[in-house]
């Protein structure tokens, strides 16, 4: 979990950072629905109310842009038909997105919303920030995959790739 020390004398914590935040709670919000079955209303609520910047079981989790988490989740939910099908077709051939890790899922389905929506954020930035996620996460090829991945679908979409 991604948590800040809350100890005196540290630095508060910057907006960008805040997004960053935002974008891996909207990552586990969205594994947490896909394994759980649980409502978007219900997740978004869950974290603002007990995670975004919260103390849970001892952890402090990281401050984060609450409306940049819900425009990620929410967005995600509601544009599922368009995102899932940009991810399928930058995937190898014989790698349906069923077989995908549901946290590897998260973040290519959060990176691709943003992609998609966020004109106003480079796709360097969204694309660094997803496989930072996925290094938070996995330890081999998977980085590599949300790399490639959204780095096709910016191509595709914005017309550009990650500089």
């Amino acid at each position: 979990m991604a948590r800040e020390g809350g100890r005196e004398g540290e630095h508060p914590v910057k907006p960008a950072n805040q997004r960053g935040a935002a974008r891996l709670a909207a990552v586990q919000a969205l594994y947490q629905m896909d394994i759980g079955g649980t409502g978007v209303l219900e997740v978004v609520a869950e974290y603002e109310a007990h995670r975004l910047g919260q103390e849970l079981d001892g952890e402090t989790y990281l401050k984060a842009d609450a409306s940049w988490f819900r425009s990620i989740v929410s967005g995600v939910v509601r544009d599922q038909t368009k995102i899932d099908p940009l991810i399928r077709s930058s995937l190898q051939e014989d790698w349906p997105l069923s077989r995908l890790d549901s946290t590897l899922r998260a973040i290519l389905r959060a990176g691709t919303f943003e992609i998609l929506e966020r004109k106003d954020v480079p796709v360097a930035v969204i694309v660094t920030e997803y496989v930072e996620i996925a290094r938070a996460f996995f330890e081999k090829e998977e980085p590599r995959i949300v790399n490639a991945v959204l780095d096709r679908i910016a191509k595709q979409v914005r017309g550009e790739t990650k500089k």
